[in-house]
Parts: structure tokens; sequence; C-alpha cells
């Protein structure tokens, strides 16, 4: 991705995520209700790793006002038999259920169907997250099914993730 990159949605912008993010993101990560979902032991290191992570493509969600209000990401599976694109988000809690989730995620589904000709899309919350899952449902995505102690929460143990996807056929 080019540092350029930026998508326009009807309420948000995505701008390719640059090192000028760190502090905005860093700081939204670090919220109780994001590092419930999005752990880490060194916030900063982390987002300065992801960065370098060839394996991803994050865009930094800016409001119409231009403050930084979260962070999309994709990941892209490049076996032609099993060929798809994977996006995780998270929004500042002060932001949520103005839309920047539900368009940001559309917007970003429509540059990985229209841009890099992916025919699916894939996205995993957590299973108890029920706010993301209807975000996600209004966007378009289907829950495929429950994916049994998927990922370690802050307490070791393990809880229940929802696989959902979206074809280009179901965008919303």
């Amino acid at each position: 991705m080019s540092g350029s990159t930026e998508l326009m949605g009807s309420v948000v912008r995505l701008a390719a995520t640059t090192i000028e993010h760190e502090a905005d993101l860093v700081a939204i990560r670090a919220t109780p209700e994001v590092r419930q979902r999005w752990r880490g032991d060194d916030l900063v290191e982390e987002f300065r790793e992801d960065l370098l992570d060839s394996s991803i493509e994050q865009f930094t969600i800016i409001d119409k006002a231009g403050r930084i209000v979260g962070l999309i990401q994709f990941g892209e599976e490049t076996d032609p038999d099993y060929r798809h694109a994977s996006i995780d988000i998270y929004v500042d809690p002060s932001q949520h259920r103005r839309g920047y989730a539900s368009d940001a995620i559309r917007t970003l589904a429509d540059y990985l169907f229209d841009q890099h000709g992916h025919h699916r899309i894939a996205i995993d919350p957590a299973a108890d997250n029920e706010a993301a899952i209807a975000c996600y449902a209004k966007v378009g995505f289907q829950p495929v099914g429950p994916m049994r102690s998927y990922e370690r929460q802050a307490d070791g143990e393990f809880a229940d993730g929802l696989l959902m996807d979206m074809l280009a056929s179901d965008r919303a």
C-alpha cells in the first residue's frame, strides 16, 4: 500500500496509517474498552511493529472534522484456491454509535472487492461482542459459525469468537 492511499467514505476518510498517527491510535487502543479486545503489553512497540508488518495494511479512520477516531486493517490470503481478505477494526469508545465503524468497514470492503478483486471478506469478532456483530451485519456480513475457545483473554482463559463473512454480492 502506498503511504498516500486514501479512501473516502460517507462519514469517514481512511488514510494510510503512518508514524504520525501513533499517539492518537495508541491512546485509543489504551482505553479499557478497546484494550479488552486488542490487548498488548507495549502498545507503542506493537504499533511500530504493525507499521512494518507487510502482511497487514492499516488505515487510520478520520472523521469529517479531521479527528482520528480509530484504525481499520486488512490482511489477504493470496493462495488462488482460498483467496480472500480479512478485516479488523477498533474505534474510540467515545465515538461509538456515530456510524464511523460501519462506514469504515463498508468503504474498505468496497476497496477490497473493487480494487483488489476479492470475492469474500472475513471478520471475526468475539462471540460476546454484540455491538460489533450488529455493526458487521448492518454492512452485509453474515455469521458463518462459532469458533470455540478462539482467543486468549486478559485472564488467560480462551473465549469464543464468531466467524462472519461477506461476499461481494452481499454488500448492503
